[in-house]
């Protein structure tokens, strides 16, 4: 009886595990065939064996779920009135299976990515209120913010907290908008940083001559595509924080909590630098906010701040003298690079061109693919067009030295560089024409430009 009970057992092992086997290869089978189909867009035939294989081999392969959001998304466009909401959520479904089955990708966790583009879907589609999906994007943030890079997702996170502002929202107060903004406003020069230092070892291998393979090409192509989605959703989320980030709001609320925060570093980094950038430091406030942060943690930025101070006391040597130590001070060179150019950028505003020049150089050097520094030059360059050259043709050589700048910008910096190739064109419109080069007869001649430029721009061929 023993035996018996023994032998039973057996064959039903052998037939489990056979059905296992055949599922298996059932699903691989079906994975290869939708998988196939998905490639060529063809969703509507790869949904039958998509399906097949989600519901009998969920963790089989994370392309389950990359092509099923696909599958899904497509369906939802093709969808009826009364179809259209079960296909929703089985998208919003398919997400939590995502993050149930595959957290991770290559040994890090997505559960940031994969549950922001929960919530993106949530938006896109309107399947539920601005509360659920904002609370949806802050999972994501608080879970896992090293992978919640997508730039459109990352704007309608504080988007979607604006509107419940504007809304009139309880418990969404401004200082929780003014949070927010700062939290996010710094994820977005954190992915532009990872980016411009992947994009500047390439721009380095060009600069030296070397030709680029043909994946850095593709891979400088890509950096230069995100690097255009960050720079425009983060000029819109400065656009809409802008119209309450105003002086009149700012003052009032950094001088309420300043007691709360002021041994919090962070905090008066953030407060002052608001303040800064919304030309509120002409306020006494802004001279507290900078020396509680400088006794508090002297650095980089407090010695930044201060030389704001001293130069708005019209001490401009004294305030050189703070900003070169902020230079010194700060160690990571992207960070440095972004100080020197809003060095660069007060010079500028105070007409002193060369300096300005200097400091916007010293900033590429730190990151090449810093585009604004060039088109601040180029900038420099056209404002000075009645000031170098002895001869009205040489005057107005001075645009194609502004134009190559543009250029340069535009090369370097996709997120500018509409606005670089139109300034370019603006400045070589302005510059003498083919046929005052023909009267002059100095077609490839090379210019020499004197003045504060002291460079030379090479005349056109015809």
């Amino acid at each position: 009886m023993k035996l018996y009970s023994v032998y039973i057992f057996l064959i039903g092992m052998v037939a489990s595990l056979t059905l296992t086997a055949q599922k298996s290869e059932d699903c691989s089978q079906d994975l290869s065939i939708f998988a196939e189909y998905a490639k060529v867009k063809n969703y509507d035939e790869a949904y039958g064996p998509w399906m097949k294989v989600r519901a009998l081999c969920p963790s089989l392969n994370v392309a389950i779920y990359s092509y099923g959001e696909r599958i899904l998304r497509d369906r939802i466009e093709k969808a009826t009135t009364e179809t259209k909401g079960a296909e929703v959520a089985d998208l919003l479904k398919l997400y939590d299976q995502w993050l149930e089955n595959f957290p991770t990708k290559r040994n890090v966790s997505v559960k940031g990515d994969i549950i922001s583009s929960k919530a993106q879907a949530m938006l896109d589609y309107n399947s539920t209120d601005k509360m659920e999906v904002y609370k949806t994007f802050d999972l994501a943030y608080k879970t896992d913010s090293e992978s919640f890079t997508n730039p459109k997702s990352l704007y309608n996170y504080f988007k979607t907290l604006y509107d419940l502002y504007k809304e009139g929202t309880r418990d969404v107060s401004m200082e929780q908008l003014f949070n927010k903004y700062e939290e996010v406003s710094e994820k977005f020069e954190l992915e532009a940083t990872n980016l411009a230092k992947k994009l500047d070892v390439i721009l380095k291998k060009q600069e030296n001559g070397s030709p680029l393979s043909s994946r850095e090409v593709r891979s400088k192509r890509v950096y230069g595509i995100n690097s255009n989605a960050i720079g425009t959703f983060l000029s819109n989320l400065d656009a809409i924080i802008s119209q309450e980030a105003t002086c009149v709001n700012l003052i009032p609320l950094y001088k309420r909590n300043f007691e709360e925060f002021k041994s919090d570093t962070i905090w008066l980094k953030r407060a002052a630098s608001r303040m800064d950038s919304k030309d509120c430091s002409d306020d006494p406030f802004f001279v507290t906010l900078v020396e509680a942060l400088h006794t508090l943690d002297p650095s980089a930025d407090s010695a930044y701040y201060l030389g704001i101070l001293k130069d708005k006391a019209g001490d401009s040597d004294e305030a050189l003298k703070y900003y070169e130590e902020s230079i010194a001070l700060q160690t990571d060179p992207y960070k440095k690079a972004k100080i020197l150019f809003k060095i660069a950028l007060k010079f500028k505003n105070a007409g002193r061109k060369s300096s300005a020049r200097l400091y916007a150089q010293k900033a590429l050097s730190f990151q090449p693919s810093l585009g604004r520094a060039y088109l601040m030059i180029s900038n420099l360059y056209a404002d000075s067009a009645n000031d170098c050259g002895d001869t009205q043709f040489n005057k107005r050589a001075v645009y194609w030295l502004a134009a190559q700048m543009a250029y340069k910008a535009a090369e370097v910096d996709a997120s500018i560089k509409n606005i670089a190739v139109k300034t370019a064109k603006s400045y070589e419109g302005r510059a003498p024409s083919k046929t005052e080069i023909f009267t002059e007869g100095n077609q490839g001649a090379t210019i020499q430009f004197t003045c504060w430029i002291n460079s030379s721009v090479k005349v056109p061929q015809l």
